[in-house]
């Protein structure tokens, strides 16, 4: 089957002037074309005619299934040649590679009826015949008339061999008349020429309405969409298996396949979406670097296998399966390429997150083991001297024993104090790296990829906070964003971070379904739980809604950090 075609003049097919018509290659390979469309339309006129003819008069003997059947398996075969014959007036199609499958009669015949190219097809094969007999018609007038016309001279010099006659009397041509037929001659042959050229064109787009396959605008937006998510989920990049799995489930969505499979270099099955096929996994053909290996599979069905390039290094390969008698095109196979590309993308990410994940995974136990080393380790060792003391003296030196405990309790308390202290600096890294607003707007970022929502974000400059009050401004902004993915309902959400005088205030509003603040008098676990991180921080947490008109959360936090006692850090 075919699914596009090109209609591309060359450049002796833009050629203008009074020849341009009888010295252009195009006249002679449409000539060409209509020369052989009377046969060949007169032929498969008969086979086809013959062959329903046939079917449906056997019909009751039952061989007549087998005419009509042939008869139908010859309609899209006929079209294959009358495709390539197209060539000859410039119409090419893009080829579907491998041909269809033949995975039985009653699927073949399913497939076959239920294709409209079929239609076209017998449509074209109908319409051929006359058309071509009206087309020989006509330019045979046009030519005999032409060639009689520029044989003038001929006759004029051999009368006897073709005597004119008119009303009995016989005709002599003079010089003026030899001329005037063979100038009017040439003007016939190049009025035959552009008659011609101008069949050709009515033939050229009676070969594209009938047998180019209509261009799928639904089948196009969906694979925008699929590659725009896809493009949103990658660059996330927040959990493998999740994005792995959403891209092959936009690439069956977004197709005509019937499952898709994202496969390892060992053939393990990373993630699949729709029936998992035997040829789905296991080891595979390796196809070419950005194309594609198309071939049949088991019980009929066709596999097309595409690479997974992870960073210049073999990420396996995703693999499509299609039903019987369906075959992917190359618009679908490059949609399914893209994908690939996406995943690749993903895999090559998340091994340099890993590799980063590891080097700062080794610093950070390096520094903590130091810090530990240097505190709590001391603080642990003076704890057990004191405790062996305080049991060695156990009742032989009340005094004694009671000083040791106390050395070991005040011990004790300062180890939970820099505990406290070491876990208060794991902060969030995007905190750490570029404050509250880098953190916020990356959120922001992330929201609009994932989820699809739209962020207004008035976020200003970096707002004069402690670490504490950073932490928990993001991590109420978090939770706040978190709810209205999965409660609001919104479309789109506003974000703001100002401060004025020695207050910063942070808000976040969205225009989802909102909810009833009295049906709930002391608010959810996530409200509490960010009332509790804004009270810990000094500030004030409110929270307004009412059905049908979204949710405005608003938490103010002093500019200016409460003063800590030297040697207490706050968690």
């Amino acid at each position: 089957m075919m699914d596009g075609m090109s209609l591309s003049p060359s450049q002796d097919e833009r050629r203008e002037g009074l020849l341009a018509d009888l010295l252009s290659p195009r006249t002679y390979r449409t000539a060409l074309y209509v020369g052989l469309a009377l046969p060949l339309g007169g032929l498969v006129f008969v086979l086809l005619a013959a062959g329903m003819l046939a079917g449906v008069f056997t019909l009751p003997l039952l061989v007549g299934a087998a005419f009509l059947l042939g008869t139908l398996w010859l309609i899209p075969g006929l079209a294959e040649v009358q495709r390539w014959l197209a060539g000859l007036l410039g119409v090419h199609f893009s080829r579907r590679a491998p041909p269809p499958a033949y995975a039985g009669v009653l699927p073949w015949l399913r497939a076959t009826l239920g294709d409209s190219a079929t239609y076209r097809a017998l449509m074209f094969h109908l319409v051929q015949f006359p058309l071509a007999i009206l087309c020989w018609l006509v330019l045979g007038v046009l030519l005999g008339v032409s060639v009689l016309a520029l044989a003038s001279p001929w006759w004029a010099a051999r009368p006897e061999v073709f005597p004119v006659t008119w009303y009995g009397g016989q005709v002599t041509l003079t010089g003026a008349g030899v001329a005037g037929l063979t100038l009017g001659g040439v003007g016939g042959l190049l009025v035959t020429a552009g008659v011609l050229n101008l069949l050709g064109r009515v033939w050229a787009w009676l070969a594209y309405a009938l047998l180019a396959g209509p261009p799928d605008e639904n089948g196009a937006r969906r694979e925008v969409a699929a590659l725009r998510r896809a493009a949103g989920r990658v660059a996330l990049g927040d959990d493998l298996g999740a994005t792995l799995a959403d891209l092959a489930g936009q690439a069956r969505a977004a197709s005509s396949a019937r499952a898709v499979a994202l496969v390892a270099p060992d053939g393990t099955v990373r993630t699949a979406s729709g029936p998992l096929h035997p040829d789905l996994q296991g080891p595979g053909v390796s196809p070419p670097a950005g194309g594609a290996d198309v071939r049949y599979a088991a019980g009929g069905f066709t596999l097309a296998t595409l690479p997974v390039v992870a960073g210049g290094a073999d990420g396996g390969t995703l693999r499509a399966l299609y039903l019987p008698g369906t075959q992917p095109g190359p618009e679908e196979l490059a949609f399914l390429l893209s994908i690939a590309d996406h995943a690749g993308t993903a895999l090559h990410a998340a091994e340099l997150i890993r590799r980063a994940s590891e080097r700062a995974g080794e610093q950070e136990r390096a520094r903590l083991a130091r810090e530990l080393h240097d505190s709590v380790a001391q603080a642990l060792y003076g704890i057990t001297l004191g405790a062996k003391t305080a049991r060695a003296t156990l009742g032989r030196d009340p005094e004694k024993t009671r000083a040791s405990l106390d050395y070991t309790i005040r011990l004790a308390e300062g180890g939970v104090s820099e505990m406290k202290a070491l876990l208060f600096s794991l902060r969030p890294d995007a905190l750490e790296e570029g404050g509250l607003i880098a953190a916020l707007t990356q959120n922001a970022h992330a929201l609009e990829a994932r989820h699809g929502l739209t962020v207004h974000a008035s976020l200003g400059r970096e707002p004069s906070l402690p670490p504490a009050a950073q932490a928990a401004a993001y991590r109420i902004a978090q939770e706040a964003l978190h709810n209205v993915v999965k409660h609001a309902r919104a479309s789109r959400v506003w974000l703001s971070v100002r401060e004025e005088g020695e207050e910063v205030t942070l808000t976040v509003r969205d225009d989802g379904r909102g909810f009833d603040p009295a049906a709930l008098p002391g608010g959810t676990l996530g409200q509490r739980s960010m009332r509790e991180r804004a009270q810990g921080a000094g500030g004030t947490l409110t929270v307004s809604s009412a059905p049908g008109a979204g949710t405005t959360v608003t938490l103010t936090l002093p500019a200016v950090p409460e003063a800590v006692p030297a040697g207490e850090v706050r968690a």
